[in-house]
This record gives structure tokens, C-alpha cells and sequence, in this order.
């Protein structure tokens, strides 16, 4: 899952970031609405945290901009504000979600945590699919009910793909969500990856789909990979 966040303060911007990484995302950032307003409406991310009180464009006009440009982002504004209208003009603005400063980073993880399972249609912190299960809240995968050890890398993959069940997801795409901007990116790295994680789950949940991506089927965990 790749985030952006959008905070002037840079020691929030690099505490928020630190959190996002530790907890398995990707994360992008930036410190102004103007450059936080390019990087939302031109790159696939999965959620955004916007501050409210951003230079060059405040939060409210970037996340309208946003919704104009038809972006459908799950957005989490942060905002010093404490009075209810300033809240209601994030939210009629098109935010998802809401956290006010200051806050405890935990509850900010969970609300992040919460806003993508809901984007993706699941209602738990843990995603199961045949016998294997994703805990979003810990970072941890079993396979009938034992651990399995996973890097960064594999987290990331397996996570977008059972947040996505149902649906071919591309190399490309897996691509674009997996690394933030500055990396090199090269999706043929993503077959060494899905060949990993096939040796390490020793199930058949990942399919692959020729000629398009790859598949984890709920309805079919045993599937061919």
C-alpha cells in the first residue's frame, strides 16, 4: 500500500512517515498544498493524510481540486482546529476521515488502517482467504493458524493483494502501490517476489492470470498459481 502525506511541519511530515514505513506502507511526502495537490491527483495512492493549514493552498482547496479532478483517494485530514465547522468543511470537502492535532500516532495507524480496509470492502483488521490470514493491525500472515515469516517486500505484496481479492491486479499496478516515487522501479521484480511468497505460504492463493496479473480468488484458494 503506498500513502502520501501532505504536512508543512516537518517533524510531524517525517514522524507520520516513519510510522506509515514501520507499519509496512510506502510513503511519499510533501510540504506544500501545491506539490502535495500534483502528487495526489498524478499518482496511485492508496490514502492520503492532508494537513489543513498547508502554504502556496490550504488543505480544503487541494482536496476539492482533488474531487473536482474525479480522485477518489480515501483522505484523512489533520487539522489544529478544534471548532465542528472546520471539521464539516473537511468532510464536505470530500475528506473520509478526520484526526486533530495533537494526536497519538497509534490512533492515526488504525484510522489509516481502517480507511483502507474499507476502500478495498473488508470490514476486519484481519483479511483471510482459504488458510491464509493478513493481520493488518500486528503486520503478521499465518497459514492455518501458524506465523510465517515475511520481509518488507512480500508484506506489501501479499497485503495489496488480498486487500484487492477478486480482481487481476497488473504488474504495473503492483508496481505503481509497492515503491514510492524515488525508487527505480522494475516490475520484473515482482515475479521474484510472487515466487517467494509462493515458497514461503506452500499454498496455491496467488494465480496467475497470462497475459495480465496476478489473482487471489477467495472463492478459489486453491487454484492453480
Amino acid at each position: 500500500m503506498r500513502l502520501l502525506v501532505v504536512e508543512d511541519d516537518r517533524d510531524i511530515n517525517r514522524q507520520v512517515v516513519t510510522a506509515l514505513e514501520e507499519a509496512g506502507y510506502v510513503a511519499d511526502k510533501a510540504f506544500d498544498g501545491e506539490e502535495g495537490g500534483y502528487l495526489g491527483e498524478n499518482e496511485p495512492y492508496d490514502a492520503i493524510i492532508l494537513d489543513m493549514g498547508l502554504p502556496k493552498a490550504d488543505g480544503v482547496t487541494v482536496l476539492q481540486n482533488w474531487r473536482r479532478a474525479g480522485v477518489k483517494t480515501p483522505v484523512i485530514i489533520l487539522t489544529a482546529r478544534d471548532r465542528w465547522s472546520d471539521k464539516v468543511d473537511g468532510f464536505d470537502a470530500g475528506a473520509d476521515d478526520y484526526v486533530t492535532k495533537p494526536f497519538h500516532m497509534e490512533e492515526l495507524m488504525a484510522r489509516v488502517r481502517a480507511i483502507l480496509r474499507r476502500a478495498a470492502g473488508h470490514a476486519s483488521s484481519q483479511i483471510a482467504c482459504g488458510p491464509v490470514t493478513l493481520d493488518t493491525r500486528s503486520g503478521r500472515v499465518f497459514v492455518d493458524g501458524n506465523p510465517v515469516k515475511l520481509t518488507s517486500h512480500e508484506y506489501r505484496l501479499l497485503s495489496y493483494l488480498m486487500h484487492h481479492t477478486g480482481r487481476v491486479v497488473s504488474r504495473a499496478e503492483l508496481t505503481e502501490h509497492l515503491y514510492d516515487q524515488d525508487f527505480d522501479r522494475d516490475s520484473n521484480t515482482i515475479e521474484v517476489f510472487v515466487g517467494r511468497l509462493r515458497k514461503k505460504l506452500a499454498v496455491d492463493l496467488i494465480q496467475t492470470v497470462r497475459g495480465l496479473g496476478y489473482l487471489v480468488d477467495p472463492n478459489q484458494p486453491g487454484g492453480k498459481g
